[in-house]
């Protein structure tokens, strides 16, 4: 197999002067007699891509051509036809993918965002099946691990799990996740991914209590922090009406916007609830007339729109789109 992805190309002996190279014709990139920008390549990379072409070419799926888009992909790790053309070689020569995995993950220490590296490992990991869960979970772990909004590893891992499996310990995983920052929505995004696919839960509806009540301290614990908000509406997705009336919700937003402080969310929530329907009591419109107490305009008898006016002035990036939504309510 390739050698370890720390060797530099530069470090390694030119082509052209290796005698295993020597039956091979360069293929030199063909700009046409007269471009217009022409591309200063470094030597090393000029040469490695010249043989890579005479390879390709003449289709020769072998080991050293294996090592040639080795090469080529230290050189410039984005180099989909070099990747595609492994894969050919991989297949021809019956290599063990459970190595080409191992590979992958040498080469992505330094590209994680590559969407090359992530298409290869894939096919690789999907060559496999299931042998292969295991270990891609596990590489998904080790890159969210030092980006924990890695798009390339999120999108994978849901692959992973919805094609290969490995769902029984995920729901652990995203807990882990939250309790090291609660503030990251890609895992609260995961979380919503698991409780509605995953075939041992039982799906949303039968996840909804628990879930609601861990989602709601989360909310009480950081009332700033959005992601809980959406989480807490997206579990009544296509029912409104249990959303509007679970008492739950609207105590949550209450309790939030009794504290006077961090209610932004808290406004919103209760504006679509109140949009949706939702009867409030006396106490919704102490607690927003409280907040509007420095409010020079006049009392605001729809409560809807009185939550607007508070969001005007304590969300000011939205401004005109808490405008639009007061007068966006009936007269």
């Amino acid at each position: 197999m390739d050698s370890d992805d720390d060797q530099q190309p530069e470090e390694i002996v030119p082509l052209s002067q290796r005698p295993e190279w020597s039956d091979v014709i360069p293929v030199r990139q063909d700009d046409g007699p007269n471009p217009v920008v022409p591309i200063a390549y470094k030597p090393e990379f000029e040469e490695t891509m010249n043989y890579f072409r005479a390879l390709y070419l003449s289709d020769e799926r072998s080991p050293r051509a294996l090592q040639l888009t080795h090469q080529a992909i230290l050189l410039n790790p984005g180099n989909y036809t070099v990747w595609h053309f492994r894969r050919l070689v991989l297949e021809a020569l019956n290599i063990d993918l459970h190595e080409e995995l191992d590979y992958i993950e040498r080469i992505a220490k330094k590209n994680t965002k590559n969407y090359q590296i992530w298409h290869h490992r894939r096919w690789a990991a999907e060559k496999l099946g299931i042998d292969a869960t295991a270990k891609e979970l596990e590489f998904t772990r080790k890159i969210l691990s030092l980006d924990a909004k890695n798009y390339h590893a999120w999108s994978h891992r849901q692959w992973v799990l919805q094609a290969l499996g490995g769902w029984e310990d995920e729901l652990n995983y995203i807990r882990q996740l939250l309790e090291d920052d609660v503030f990251n929505n890609s895992a609260w995004n995961q979380r919503y991914f698991v409780i509605t696919r995953s075939p041992f839960l039982g799906g949303l509806k039968a996840m909804r209590e628990s879930e609601v009540k861990y989602t709601i301290e989360a909310i009480l614990a950081n009332p700033e922090n959005e992601s809980p908000w959406r989480y807490l509406r997206g579990l009544y997705k296509d029912d409104t009406e249990s959303w509007i009336n679970d008492h739950q919700v609207s105590t949550v937003c209450l309790k939030v916007l009794s504290v006077k402080t961090n209610h932004i969310f808290a406004l919103s929530t209760l504006l679509d609830l109140l949009c949706h329907g939702f009867k409030a009591k006396q106490e919704f419109r102490d607690a927003v007339d409280a907040l509007r107490a420095s409010d020079p305009d006049p009392p605001e008898p729809d409560l809807a729109k009185a939550v607007c006016s508070v969001l005007e002035r304590v969300d000011p990036m939205r401004v005109n789109y808490w405008i639009w939504r007061k007068n966006k309510r009936p007269a």
